[in-house]
C-alpha cells in the first residue's frame, strides 16, 4: 500500500512515541523506596514494588488489544502462586490484566478528548490463601494525544464592516479557532491563520487571527463588499497538520467622500398662469454616489428673480428638491423667471475636503404660460341695502368685472339662480346693475346673499364669480301682538283690585330704537265693572278685577279687548281678546275646577271618571262586533267539502274498470262529438245564484275556427260566472274538434245507436285486428251471432 508524504511522516511519529512508550512501560518496576509493611504472623518487610504512570496512545485501530504495561511483584518467583487484579475506573470493561503474569491490556479503541487519563488499583494476591501479598497501590493510566482533531470556527461564518478609504492596517475582526488536541503536548493544538481568498486587498495576523486592510482608498462606490476565506491549520502550520477553514464577508461602509453634482448646468419648465398656490413647478436632484446620511442634501435659491415667487425644499425620501409656488403667477405682469439653485451636503467629512467642494449650483428658468383666465370683479365681495319697501325695478347696486387677460374681451352678466331660487333680484347683462324683481320682505329674509356670474363673450366657458351681500332694511310693516296665548283665570272669591295677568307684546319689525309699546283697553270694553287694565310702561301690562267675587253658573268665561300700539313711524296698533276663565279656587288661590258643567255631574264622580266608562263600553261593544263577525264568516265558506267539489280531475285505475258503463269518474259528455246539442250547467262546487241561457249547438265549421270558438266559450263561462272561486284556476278540456274522415273507433255512442255496424272489414286487416274481428263480425265462425 503506497503513503503520502503526511501519511508516511505521521505514521513514523506514531511508531517512534509507541516504541518510547513501551520501553518506559518495561521499567516500571524498578526498586525505589518503600513504607514498611506488617503482615500478621510476620516479620517487618520493606515495600517491594512501586506503581508508576502507564502511557498508551489514543485512537489505537488495531484487532487485538493493546498493550499498556506489566505489574511484577519482587514475591513473584513465576510459579505461579501470585495472583494479580486490577480494580477502578474501566478496570474489566476498558483495561484487563491477566493474573498469573500481570500483563495490562486495552481492549476498546481510546479517545483523549473523551478521557484524558484512568485511575487504577492494583493488588498482588497468593492464589492459595487470596491474602495480598503486596499493599493495594493506585495508579494512572494516562492517554496519549494525537493529532487527530482539526482546528475549528465555533463562530463562523463571520460578518464584518470596515469603512471605505481606511488606511492600511485598519482591523476588521478577529477569527477564532479552536483545536480539540492536547495544547500541552508537542503541536497538535497550536494554530497558525492564513488567508485563502481575499488578497490583495485583506490580510491576516497568524498568531492572532486578526484580519486587517492591506491596500488604501479602498471604494465603496467601486465595490462594497469583499468574501474572504481563512484557514486555521495545527501543526503550527508544518505539513501534515490538520486545518479547517471559515468565510468571512466584509462590507465596507459607506462615508461622505463624494460631493453632490447637478447632472445639467441649466433646467427649464413650462408653468401655466392658473396654476395655483403651493402647486409643484418641477423636482430636481444632484447626484451623490454616498448614501444614508452622508447622501443628505439641503437645497437653497442663492439668486435670481423669482426668490419671492418660488420655494424650494427637500424630499426626505428621495433627497430631491422640490420647487413650489409661493405666489400666483400673472402672464400679463411676468412672462419668466430665473433661479440660481444651490444643493449641499448637510453632513461634511474634514477628511475629503480635499476633493473639492461638498456643493454644486445650476440654474432653472422657469417660463410662465398664458391661459385664457376668467373675468375677474374688482371685489371679491360686494354688501349692498334696500328698504322692504321699494318698489319692483329699484336700483340696488352695480358690480363690475373685467377680463385679465390682453385681450380683454367684453363681459356679460347673470345671476346664479341656485342663489335666488325667488328671482327677487335682476341684473342688466352689459352694466352690472342689480335692481328689484319683487316685493321684499324683511321679516322673511333680512339678508340675501347672491352669487353674480360674469362670462367672457368670446368664450363663455370662462366665468368669474363674485358674491353680493342685499340687506333688508326694515320699515314699519306689521301691528303688535300678544306675546304669547295667554291662559288667564280668575277665582270665584277674587277680591277688587287683585292682579290676575301680566301680559307682553311683540313685534316682528326691528326699530333702530327698540320696540315701545302701549297698552289700553278697547273703547266698548273701557266702561266694563269686571276688569281694567294698568300700563305698566315698559312693555308690559297688567290685569286686574274690579268687582268683588265671580260666579261660574252666571257667566264662566269673559272675553276682554286689548288694545296695542307700537311706537313706529306711522305706528301700527291692533286689538287682541285675552280669555279670562272663572273658576274654583282653594284658600291659596290656585285653579281647582273652571269648567260649569261640573255643578249637574253627580257628587264625587269627575269628568275624568266618566270618560273611562264610555271609553270601557265602546272597547265592549267593538269586541262583540268582532265576534259576530267572525261567526258570521265561519257559516259562509268560501269553498264545500270534498264530496261537493266536483270539477274536472283525472283518476287513475289500477283494474280495467267497468267500460263505457262507468261514467261516475267523470264527465263523458265532455268527450263526446261537439255537434250534440250542450246543455247549460252549472257549477256544482258552489250554489248557483245566476241561471245561464243554453248555448246554441256547433254548426259544422272549419276546424280552427271550432277550437277557437270552443275556447272562447269556456274562457266567457269562466268569466262571467258568479259562482267562480275568488282564486285563478288552471281547466284542461279533452277536445279533438269536429271529427275525421276515418271517424272514431270508440264505441262510447253506441249506448244510443240502433243501427247495426258492419265490423267485417276488420278480417282483412291482419292477425293483429283478428280479436277484433271475432268480436265485432257477422260471419259463420263468429263468437258472437
Amino acid at each position: 500500500m503506497k503513503l503520502g508524504k503526511v501519511e508516511f511522516c505521521h505514521f513514523l511519529q506514531i511508531l517512534a512515541l509507541f516504541l518510547c512508550l513501551s520501553g518506559m512501560n518495561q521499567a516500571e518496576l524498578t526498586r525505589s523506596r518503600s513504607k514498611p509493611y506488617f503482615q500478621s504472623g510476620r516479620t517487618r518487610t520493606k515495600r517491594s514494588w512501586v506503581w508508576n504512570q502507564f502511557f498508551v496512545l489514543e485512537e489505537y485501530m488495531g484487532t487485538d488489544p493493546l498493550y499498556v504495561g506489566k505489574l511484577h511483584s519482587d514475591v513473584d518467583k513465576g510459579d505461579g502462586s501470585i495472583k494479580y487484579i486490577l480494580s477502578g475506573e474501566g478496570a474489566s470493561s476498558i483495561f484487563i490484566i491477566d493474573e498469573n503474569t500481570g500483563d495490562i491490556h486495552a481492549t476498546k479503541r481510546l479517545d483523549r478528548e473523551e478521557q484524558a487519563y484512568y485511575t487504577l488499583r492494583a493488588q498482588a494476591l497468593d492464589r492459595l490463601t487470596n491474602k495480598p501479598v503486596e499493599p493495594e497501590s493506585e495508579f494512572v493510566i494516562k492517554i496519549q494525544d494525537i493529532n487527530d482533531n482539526e482546528p475549528k470556527f465555533l463562530d463562523g461564518p463571520y460578518t464584518a464592516g470596515v469603512p471605505e478609504m481606511s488606511p492600511v492596517g485598519t482591523s476588521v475582526v478577529q477569527v477564532t479557532a479552536t483545536d480539540a488536541d492536547d495544547p500541552t503536548y508537542g503541536n497538535s493544538a497550536r494554530v497558525v491563520y492564513s488567508i485563502l481568498q481575499g488578497q490583495p486587498y485583506f490580510s491576516v495576523e497568524p498568531k492572532t487571527g486578526v484580519i486587517k486592510t492591506a491596500l488604501p482608498n479602498m471604494d465603496r462606490e467601486a465595490k462594497d463588499q469583499y468574501l474572504l476565506v481563512i484557514q486555521a491549520k495545527d501543526m503550527v502550520g508544518q505539513n501534515g497538520g490538520l486545518s479547517g477553514t471559515t468565510s468571512v464577508t466584509v462590507t465596507l461602509t459607506d462615508v461622505n467622500d463624494n460631493p453632490p453634482r447637478f447632472p445639467r448646468r441649466s433646467y427649464q419648465y413650462n408653468v401655466p398662469e392658473s396654476l395655483p398656490v403651493a402647486s409643484v413647478v418641477a423636482r430636481i436632484k444632484a447626484a451623490d454616489a454616498d448614501v444614508g446620511p452622508n447622501a443628505e442634501m439641503e437645497y437653497k435659491i442663492v439668486d435670481g428673480d423669482g426668490l419671492g415667487v418660488f420655494k424650494i425644499s427637500v424630499d426626505k425620501d428621495t433627497q430631491e428638491g422640490i420647487i413650489t409656488i409661493q405666489k400666483e403667477l400673472d402672464f400679463e405682469a411676468k412672462t419668466s423667471y430665473t433661479l440660481r439653485i444651490e444643493a449641499a451636503n448637510m453632513h461634511v467629512d474634514p477628511r475629503f475636503l480635499s476633493l473639492g467642494p461638498f456643493s454644486d449650483m445650476t440654474t432653472v428658468k422657469i417660463i410662465v404660460e398664458d391661459v385664457d383666465e376668467p373675468p375677474v370683479f374688482t371685489s371679491r365681495l360686494y354688501s349692498m341695502v334696500v328698504s322692504e319697501a321699494a318698489k319692483v325695478g329699484t336700483i340696488i347696486g352695480t358690480v363690475a368685472a373685467h377680463d385679465p387677460d390682453a385681450s380683454n374681451s367684453p363681459v356679460r352678466y347673470s345671476i346664479d339662480r341656485n342663489t335666488d331660487l325667488e328671482r327677487y333680484f335682476n341684473i342688466d347683462a352689459n352694466s352690472g346693475v342689480i335692481t328689484t324683481a319683487k316685493s321684499l320682505d324683511r321679516e322673511t329674509n333680512a339678508i340675501h346673499n347672491i352669487t353674480v356670474l360674469a362670462m367672457e363673450s368670446q368664450n363663455p366657458a370662462q366665468i368669474g364669480r363674485g358674491y353680493v351681500a342685499i340687506t333688508i332694511l326694515d320699515i314699519n310693516d306689521n301691528a303688535p301682538e300678544f306675546a304669547m296665548e295667554y291662559e288667564t283665570t280668575v277665582c270665584e272669591n277674587a277680591q277688587p283690585g287683585q292682579v290676575i295677568q301680566k301680559i307682553s307684546a311683540i313685534d316682528k319689525d326691528d326699530p333702530p330704537n327698540g320696540h315701545q309699546f302701549y297698552f289700553s283697553l278697547t273703547a266698548e270694553a273701557a266702561n266694563n265693572h269686571n276688569f281694567t287694565l294698568q300700563d305698566n310702561k315698559d312693555n308690559t301690562a297688567t290685569v286686574l278685577t274690579k268687582r268683588n267675587g265671580f260666579r261660574r253658573q252666571e257667566q264662566s268665561v269673559f272675553y276682554l279687548p286689548i288694545f296695542i300700539v307700537d311706537s313706529g313711524s306711522p305706528s301700527l296698533s291692533s286689538t287682541n281678546t285675552l280669555t279670562i276663565r272663572v273658576c274654583d279656587c282653594d284658600a291659596d288661590g290656585i285653579a281647582q275646577t273652571c269648567n260649569a258643567e261640573a255643578y249637574i255631574l253627580p257628587a264625587g264622580l269627575s269628568t275624568g271618571a266618566l270618560i273611562a266608562i264610555l271609553a270601557c263600553v265602546l272597547t265592549l261593544l267593538v269586541l262583540v262586533l268582532l265576534i259576530v263577525t267572525m261567526r258570521r264568516r265561519k257559516k259562509e265558506p268560501l269553498i264545500f267539502d270534498e264530496e261537493r267539489d266536483i270539477r274536472e280531475n283525472i283518476v287513475r285505475y289500477d283494474d280495467e274498470g267497468g267500460g263505457e258503463e262507468d261514467t261516475e269518474a267523470f264527465d263523458m259528455a265532455a268527450l263526446r262529438n261537439l255537434n250534440v246539442m250542450r246543455d247549460t250547467k252549472t257549477r256544482r262546487d258552489v250554489t248557483p245564484e245566476i241561471q245561464f241561457l243554453s248555448r246554441p249547438t256547433f254548426k259544422s265549421i272549419p276546424d280552427n275556427v271550432i277550437f277557437r270558438e270552443f275556447i272562447w266559450e269556456r274562457l266567457k263561462e269562466a268569466d262571467v260566472d258568479p259562482c267562480a272561486p275568488p282564486y285563478d284556476s288552471l281547466q284542461t278540456y279533452a277536445f279533438e274538434g269536429n271529427g275525421s274522415v276515418a271517424e272514431s273507433l270508440s264505441s262510447l255512442d253506441s249506448i244510443s245507436s240502433n243501427s247495426d255496424q258492419n265490423y267485417d272489414y276488420l278480417s282483412d286487416w291482419g292477425p293483429r285486428f283478428k280479436r277484433l274481428a271475432d268480436m265485432y263480425g257477422t260471419g259463420p265462425d263468429c263468437l258472437y251471432s
